[in-house]
């Protein structure tokens, strides 16, 4: 992501029977059916924008609505934010509420439900569908930092990524300064009991994708009494270092690539006749816009942005042929569809202005992590990325941090859910973005975590097609019937 993005590439998730039998959840046991329980003031919908940047229409039956939360979680009875909710209520015989949080860390829940809650329409049978901006993320006191995010994409900033990133920092200080203390994911999780409170369940049921496992971790580790039914789909280890990120998902990038070039020459590849022909053609590509970006109207198809838009499709299967389709395009001079790609991966909004994804993003990592890596350290770190996975190499990467404005601590790395309800794990072993080592990582952190695996490609299970997977999530959800730990899903 933007010039650190070795370090920080999380990224949302991608949204494309086995088991023994346990008790329902006492949340799905004991909701009351009436959907107006709790606290929050609901209303129409009036502010949703699709991943186009672009208005989208609520769908019927969806409404939203906010709370108030602490910005500070050690004085309660201080200054308040607002937390952006939705929902979409449960078509059929309730059971309560299931509230996801779809990635990032960063990523507007409340967008990604109004445009992907069809896709869980089985699910919305039986739950209200709920979602929300977190603390720091565009409705939920957005982190703002001047407009910086188009210089951090530019070919100035490529030239001097330290002074990109101190800039950066310093824009987010000065816009944003109040919040940036407060942004990281153990508060998040303590908004997240308070939206369970303000739903009017005694559990929460939650579903999340990506970052959404580090989330629902640490609530879980903070709330164990409090959870209810639980599936962590994309699995994130959130013990291991920026280093460590770094070089494991440039791995998993890597052979997301091989897997989608091998795929393409199969099919008549116009990047080349054999794999390797593939990845020489698009890194080729890749250090010509090193030299000179692409004029694509009156902008320019950076390298940095032509790295986030090559990474894009490699999120899921279905996406491969857009990577195909948009890189030959490029290699005969119309940047226009990587450049499409590009914005879609950093919220840029059809009127130029970009949602707080990014902004967001670093923030949060940030606050998560006590590291500061150095200059040095991160060469090293780019140094093993550029063997690995060229594509993915950016010199200076993951420096942001060491300007960054406030400091972070490791709280949210400390995971343990022992007292909780089962907790489903689902990890893929094709998953780029959060590799499948990180599943049974954090399964074994959780204490009582249940591994599912999903043996297909993509970043998150749930939603690739796969019909096991989707049948074993929703017999827990809809259920109870947790999976036995170990269960597999063929692809």
């Amino acid at each position: 992501m933007k010039k650190p993005i070795a370090t920080f590439l999380l990224g949302a998730a991608v949204l494309t029977a086995c088991g023994s039998t346990g008790e329902p959840a006492p949340a799905a046991k004991d909701a009351a059916k009436d959907t107006d329980t709790g606290s929050v003031a609901w209303a129409r919908c009036t502010d949703l924008v699709g991943p186009d940047g672009k208005p989208v229409a609520p769908a019927a039956g969806t409404e939203c609505g906010t709370i108030q939360v602490p910005l500070d979680h050690a004085d309660p009875a201080g200054e308040k934010i607002d937390l952006a909710l939705i929902r979409m209520k449960a078509t059929g015989d309730r059971l309560g509420s299931l509230v996801f949080n779809f990635g990032g860390p960063g990523a507007s829940g409340v967008d990604t439900l109004a445009v992907a809650g069809r896709a869980f329409a089985g699910l919305n049978q039986r739950y209200d569908l709920v979602s929300f901006d977190p603390r720091g993320v565009e409705r939920s006191a957005g982190v703002k930092c001047g407009g910086q995010v188009d210089k951090l994409l530019s070919a100035e900033a490529e030239a001097d990524a330290d002074r990109a990133a101190k800039e950066f920092a310093q824009a987010c200080r000065q816009d944003s300064g109040k919040i940036l203390p407060h942004v990281g994911t153990v508060n998040a999780a303590k908004d997240l009991d308070l939206i369970r409170g303000a739903v009017g369940d005694e559990q929460l049921n939650y579903l999340g994708f990506s970052y959404g496992t580090h989330l629902g971790a640490v609530y879980a580790t903070h709330f164990p009494k409090n959870v209810g039914r639980f599936v962590l789909d994309g699995a994130f280890d959130p013990t291991v270092t920026f280093d460590e990120r770094a070089v494991i998902q440039a791995t998993g990038f890597d052979q997301a690539f091989d897997a989608f070039a091998k795929d393409c020459v199969a099919q008549s590849c116009e990047l080349g006749a054999d794999p390797a022909a593939v990845e020489k053609t698009v890194e080729d590509l890749l250090d010509k816009l090193k030299q000179e970006p692409l004029k694509v109207g009156d902008r320019e198809l950076t390298y940095s942005m032509a790295q986030l838009a090559v990474i894009t499709p490699l999120y899921a299967k279905a996406t491969w042929p857009m990577l195909e389709q948009a890189a030959a395009a490029a290699l005969k001079g119309n940047g226009t569809a990587l450049l499409a790609l590009a914005d879609s991966y950093t919220g840029r909004k059809a009127d130029g202005t970009y949602s707080t994804v990014m902004t967001s993003l670093q923030a949060i990592n940030c606050v998560d992590n006590a590291d500061r890596p150095t200059a040095a350290e991160t060469a090293r770190t780019n140094a093993k990325i550029k063997k690995i996975f060229p594509i993915l190499s950016v010199e200076g990467s993951g420096e942001s941090c060491a300007h960054w404005p406030v400091p972070g601590n490791d709280e949210a790395k400390r995971i343990d859910a022992t007292g909780s309800a089962p907790i489903v794990v689902v990890g893929t072993k094709g998953d780029p973005a959060t590799p499948y080592r990180w599943a049974p990582a954090l399964t074994g952190q959780l204490k009582t975590g249940v591994l599912l695996t999903y043996e297909g490609e993509g970043h998150g299970a749930y939603l690739s097609g796969n019909g096991c997977v989707m049948k074993t999530v929703d017999a827990y959800l809809v259920e109870g019937k947790a999976p036995d730990d170990g269960s597999t899903c063929p692809a």
